[in-house]
């Protein structure tokens, strides 16, 4: 018997009957002989974590654009966030710790530059539309390691795809990760909102705090014990309504007074020109396309979406730099 086999029974001994089982996965795209000591999530996480998508995001904006601060989130602690809250509760209802990992560290790679006004902006001009969470799946099946992909498993491509409000998750473990990640983005944010000085702790309605606490700490651990407490032996992942319905409120209390808030998002518009403006200039010169663009186009790859794969896999700080080597004169530059 090999460790993978071994390790594969423990689960089947250990978990909970409504976990995710490794030996169980509906498997991969493309047939590949398993690792001898890997189970498949396990690899998957691994393949994701190497991924250049996942080094990325560490350039990527979560919430504030080009933030003057150490601390605040990038799109990568924010995946660091969300994979511990979802390996938390994922633990604690013995479901599978490393298939909520793998999805939650892979959740975010088809993000754009500058957070969501990147989104907004491909959105708008590619006639395919444009969604971070597909894109994600996009980048582990088809952009990843040179046009090969990752070849994930279904569960972990099923939770990605679906990580998003309006996602219907298959497993379990996906549902945690959607859930997880809505709790990381609720308790982050506001954190680096009360540390911009944006927000203080005090704006926040005293309905809310009054039943999930009134700090950062409590509100966080209140989220997690409830979830854990009301899905402990059933087939679902739930909050109680009391709980859900002041996420809920909280949710609604940072889209009104942060995500559109002119100290936090005033340059967004100006993200959002700027990507545009990347796109049709890309469009108009494609030959400036690394290779592996032009190797998708040959595929048969539609161009429109291969300038969205080259423009929202760039950095905040590529897209600058490129904006500027474009359309910014030489001798301006100080």
């Amino acid at each position: 018997m090999t460790i993978r086999e071994s390790l594969e029974r423990r689960e089947k001994e250990y978990l909970s009957p409504y976990a995710a089982f490794s030996m169980d996965s509906k498997g991969r795209q493309r047939a590949e002989e398993p690792c001898d000591i890997r189970p498949v999530f396990q690899r998957d996480r691994d393949r994701i974590l190497h991924s250049k998508s996942f080094r990325r995001l560490k350039d990527k904006t979560q919430v504030f654009l080009t933030p003057a601060g150490d601390h605040y989130r990038t799109r990568l602690t924010h995946t660091l966030e969300v994979s511990q809250n979802a390996r938390t509760i994922a633990k604690a209802l013995r479901l599978n710790e490393e298939l909520v990992e793998a999805i939650a560290l892979g959740h975010d790679l088809g993000h754009t530059p500058f957070g969501h006004a990147g989104e907004r902006a491909l959105e708008k001009v590619c006639p395919y539309g444009f969604c971070h969470s597909d894109q994600s799946v996009r980048t582990v099946d088809l952009l990843e390691k040179d046009g090969q992909g990752l070849n994930l498993t279904f569960e972990v491509r099923d939770g990605i795809r679906n990580h998003q409000t309006h996602g219907e998750p298959s497993t379990l473990e996906g549902k945690i990760v959607r859930i997880s990640d809505k709790i990381a983005y609720i308790h982050h944010d506001m954190d680096d909102a009360i540390r911009a000085g944006i927000l203080k702790e005090t704006d926040i309605p005293g309905e809310i705090t009054d039943v999930i606490g009134n700090t950062l700490g409590k509100r966080l651990d209140h989220f997690i014990h409830d979830l854990v407490t009301y899905s402990t032996g059933l087939n679902d992942i739930r909050m109680s309504q009391p709980v859900a319905e002041a996420m809920r409120k909280l949710r609604e209390f940072l889209f009104e007074h942060l995500y559109t808030n002119p100290a936090a998002k005033g340059e967004e518009e100006k993200a959002e020109v700027m990507i545009e403006t990347l796109y049709n200039y890309y469009g108009k010169h494609m030959e400036l396309l690394p290779r592996d663009y032009h190797i998708l186009i040959d595929r048969g790859e539609p161009k429109e979406m291969v300038l969205c794969d080259y423009i929202g896999a760039m950095t905040d700080r590529f897209a600058i730099a490129r904006y500027e080597e474009i359309y910014i004169p030489q001798c301006w530059h100080g």
